[in-house]
């Protein structure tokens, strides 16, 4: 059938394992988390989409109104989340 071959269809090459030794380890658990960002960055950036949302819509483009809505939404939690831990 298969002209007397036999092939093993699980054995791959194998990879040096030097290749993995310098990764470093970045979502390791133990990294700090990074700090919430400043409230007047945030506000500025909430107002920036707003903006381009608006603008969006005006052109007729619901998605990407939609789009910048959500981006405004984060900033508008981030400024919110800072209210409550400042």
């Amino acid at each position: 059938m298969n002209g007397g071959r036999i092939k093993n269809r699980n054995t791959r090459h194998a990879r040096p394992t030097s290749a993995y030794a310098n990764r470093s380890h970045r979502g390791s658990s133990n990294s700090a988390r990074p700090q919430p960002q400043d409230f007047h960055n945030a506000q500025r950036n909430y107002e920036r989409y707003v903006t381009l949302a608006q603008a969006e819509a005006l052109s007729g483009n619901a998605i990407g109104a939609e789009n910048y809505y959500q981006h405004a939404e984060h900033h508008y939690r981030i400024m919110s989340s800072d209210k409550v831990t400042t």
